[in-house]
Order: C-alpha cells, then sequence, then structure tokens
C-alpha cells in the first residue's frame, strides 16, 4: 500500500512496492502517490485529520504537489478507521479527482498545499463514495491508459518467498504476465471506487477491449498489454501533454 514508515527494513519494502504503482486519472495524467501515515489531528486546532503526502506528475522532469489531506469531522465519522486498509482507496481517489478538477498545481518545488477531504465525496444517503460517475466509454479509455502507464513506468513486484506467489493485489502494482510484459490489476476495488462502479464491471470493459481491438491479454482481474497498445504510445503521450497544458493555463491565469 501507499505508505511511508520511519522505521527501515519492512517500511523501505512497502514504500519501494508503493513507488511503482501508477495512478491514472481520468484527464489521463500517470501519478505516483506518497502518504505519510498515519492521519494526525490537526495542531492548529481546528476539528480535522491531517496526512501529508506527495504526488507525482510521472513523465515530467520532476513536477510534483506536496499536499496535506484535510479529512473533515463529518467524514470522520463515516470512516470504519483512519488506517490504511480503510482510508487509503479514498484518499488517492480525491486527490486523483482534485487534478482532475485542476485543483492542484505540479511544480518542481514548492509549499505544501491543503487538499479538503470532505462530504461533498461522500453520498450519506447510499452510505458510498462518490467522485463521480464514469460512462463505459470512459472506462474503456481509463483502462487502456491505466494498462499502458502501469506497463511503461510501473515496475514489477517482488515474489512472496514464503508463498511463492506475487504479491501484486497488495501492492496493487504490476506483475510479470505470461505473454512477458507486465500483468495490471483491472479488478482494483480502488480504481472500481473512483469510477463509481465495480470491480467486475471493469474487468468486463477489459474484456470489451480485447474482444474488439485486441490491445489486451486477459486473465482472470489481470490484463496485459498488446504490441497493439504499447504501439499507441504517441496517442497517450499527446492526451498528458494536452492535460498538463491546461493545468499550467489553469493555474498561470490565478496567479495573473
Amino acid at each position: 500500500m501507499t505508505r511511508v514508515q520511519q522505521d527501515g527494513g519492512a517500511g523501505d519494502e512497502a514504500q519501494a512496492s508503493a513507488d511503482k504503482k501508477i495512478w491514472v486519472t481520468l484527464k489521463g495524467l500517470p501519478l505516483t502517490i506518497r502518504l505519510q501515515w498515519p492521519f494526525h489531528q490537526s495542531t492548529s486546532g481546528a476539528d480535522f485529520w491531517v496526512l501529508h503526502g506527495d504526488i507525482r506528475l510521472e513523465g515530467s522532469e520532476g513536477l510534483h504537489a506536496p499536499v496535506a489531506v484535510n479529512l473533515s469531522q463529518t467524514v470522520r465519522e463515516v470512516m470504519p478507521s483512519l488506517e490504511p486498509e480503510d482510508a487509503e482507496a479514498p484518499v488517492i481517489n480525491a486527490l486523483r479527482k482534485e487534478v482532475d478538477r485542476r485543483q492542484i498545481e505540479f511544480v518542481k518545488s514548492g509549499k505544501l498545499l491543503p487538499v479538503p477531504f470532505s462530504s461533498r465525496h461522500y453520498d450519506f444517503k447510499r452510505q458510498q463514495w462518490v467522485f463521480g460517475k464514469a460512462t463505459d466509454e470512459v472506462m474503456a479509455e481509463f483502462v487502456e491508459r491505466k494498462v499502458y502507464w502501469q506497463t511503461t513506468l510501473g515496475k514489477s513486484p517482488p515474489l512472496d518467498s514464503a508463498q511463492g506467489k506475487f504479491v501484486a493485489k497488495e501492492s496493487r502494482s504490476g506483475a510479470p504476465g505470461v505473454g512477458g510484459g507486465t500483468r495490471v490489476w483491472i479488478g482494483d476495488p480502488a480504481e472500481a471506487q473512483y469510477l463509481q462502479t465495480t470491480p467486475g464491471h471493469l474487468v468486463e470493459i477489459a474484456a470489451r477491449l480485447v474482444a474488439a481491438q485486441g490491445l489486451l491479454r486477459i486473465e482472470g482481474e489481470w490484463a496485459e498489454a498488446t504490441q497493439g497498445l504499447l504501439g499507441q504510445a504517441e496517442r497517450f503521450e499527446s492526451v498528458r501533454r494536452e492535460a498538463v497544458e491546461e493545468l499550467e493555463k489553469k493555474h498561470a491565469f490565478e496567479r495573473g
């Protein structure tokens, strides 16, 4: 999971695994996200909890955004706990949504940016997280970008020596696939939450890409990029460049 620990050893391994996970936004930006667990209560006297982190824009020349996620009391009351197993997915999705909304500026160095993690991300009536319902077409684009960027920028996690299995679902990173490429976990609940769908539906979307275009190889909840997908690098790079330009224009305008 995306966690920074201070004690070395297992903490270093956990962070190394986290650094391999590419979180793609709906705008097509590939990100890596480091979160400095645990949440702590605000020292300013305000009634909220804070989690520091850093969002890195992959494929750029060191652009990143230091952030302070401010969890409101209202949302704290609906959280099972503030531990990573309960809080990591909605925190990451809230950060991605703020990037989608062009509220986060990426710079080579910068001040810590407060990011509200509030009730606007939670539907109290249905008791679920809401980050915006994606159409099947948008989901298909998302799956393509996820597999492309995880394959080209991500790395494979280590083998679990005790069980001889890839520790892939825990790290949500890619693992070596049967075709020699990188397997990418399509059925990740965090991704389903971000798109407001189910893991099963995301796998169905991936299967349609196989049937229609042959861009992926599917094995259960996992996908592997074919050369047909990897050969479309310029398409994915173009989307990334356009999204970065939109971000830069918006923040340049705000600075005057």
